[in-house]
């Protein structure tokens, strides 16, 4: 028993592995084709390009695993029925349950891995992926310990902190004159974006502002409640620096989303991608069973050809329902838990049925 556990699981292994970077390679290669037109742009040469589109390849893994398993298990189950492997397990006395606890079992090491990923790996990837790019086209941002540097001008720009719905926190502008001596500092405790969409420029209300002059021969400060200043730089180059909530971890989620609730704001997307982070994991386990289900139980090629056509539509359809579902809970107050938790449990109620139904024939 032991000895076939290990066989199914480096079996279903292999298969997924390989599943998941043939997966990768084809978004890896839809994203060099969306890259490469800004190829030249600043400093961002094609081996940048390549780096970048490197830097993006945890999300695609966190992202594609589910189907990655199905599609992994899929193949592996359909080659082992196709060469009596399986007849043969069933009729030497291995049960059903058995099966699916090896299943599982596979599932559950590839549920781990994302977990890894989303926990780790992604919400450190994502947000250097998308700042080196940008550093890189555009030659205007940079960001270090001692947080995000803009150059309008001859001002330089420190932004310490910039929080997902786009307020930035603690920023310090230094203003030069044409011999890019410092004449003025202005330090804001928060600032609130304010975009103009058509001329695609921003304002920022800064708040809790202390301006410091340099004078000839003194310095003069003041202490301002708010005060509004434009800033010419691109609004894109700013949202391009939101950390997304797909982007964030379980901890920095709970920090924000309290943060947004004692602020009385809207928490939903980032409760759904809290509830989310739970969820995902676990649709491994459920797509090993879906793919036990859609397992053809004889060797004849149209019905192990469709039934992996059948299997495999049926994983794009729930790597894709998980946005929809997304979308009704922000639009129609549906609980996020159930949001987050529905399609996995929807496709495992159909993984249930399916496998009693095949069981009974």
């Amino acid at each position: 028993m032991r000895l076939l556990n290990r066989y199914m699981f480096s079996q279903l292994t292999v298969c997924t592995v390989y599943a998941l970077l043939a997966l990768i390679s084809l978004y890896g290669f839809f994203d060099i084709m969306g890259e490469i037109s800004h190829v030249g742009d600043g400093s961002y040469t094609a081996l940048k390009m390549l780096y970048y589109v490197m830097l993006l390849v945890p999300a695609h893994a966190y992202e594609l695993m589910p189907l990655a398993v199905l599609v992994g298990a899929l193949i592996c189950l359909s080659q082992m029925a196709s060469h009596s492997e399986l007849t043969v397990i069933r009729t030497s006395g291995i049960s059903l349950m058995s099966i699916i606890g090896m299943l599982l079992q596979f599932g559950l090491t590839f549920a781990v891995l994302t977990a890894v990923l989303g926990e780790i790996i992604v919400p450190k990837s994502g947000p250097y992926a998308e700042q080196y790019q940008l550093h890189a086209r555009q030659n205007t941002i940079s960001s270090g310990e001692s947080g995000i540097w803009l150059k309008q001008g001859a001002d330089i720009i420190n932004i310490a902190e910039m929080l997902p719905d786009g307020t930035l926190k603690d920023i310090t502008i230094y203003q030069h004159n044409d011999q890019f001596q410092l004449t003025q500092t202005l330090h804001a405790d928060k600032v609130k974006v304010v975009s103009a969409h058509q001329t695609n420029k921003s304002q920022w209300h800064l708040l809790g502002v202390t301006q410091t002059q340099l004078e000839s021969n003194k310095v003069v400060a003041s202490h301002l409640d708010k005060l509004d200043w434009k800033i010419l730089i691109n609004h894109q180059l700013l949202n391009v620096l939101l950390i997304t909530p797909e982007q964030m971890s379980i901890n920095a989620l709970s920090t924000y989303i309290k943060h947004l609730k004692n602020n009385h704001q809207q928490t939903t997307r980032y409760q759904l991608a809290w509830w989310r982070k739970i969820a995902y994991p676990l649709a491994c386990m459920v797509m090993a069973l879906v793919a036990l289900a859609f397992t053809p139980q004889q060797n004849r090629r149209g019905n192990m050809g469709l039934k992996l056509f059948y299997g495999i539509s049926l994983g794009l359809l729930f790597h894709f329902s998980g946005r929809l579902f997304g979308f009704t809970s922000q639009l129609y107050a549906v609980p996020t838990p159930v949001a987050a938790f529905l399609p996995t449990l929807l496709f495992l109620c159909l993984a249930i049925y399916l496998i009693r139904r095949q069981e009974k024939r």
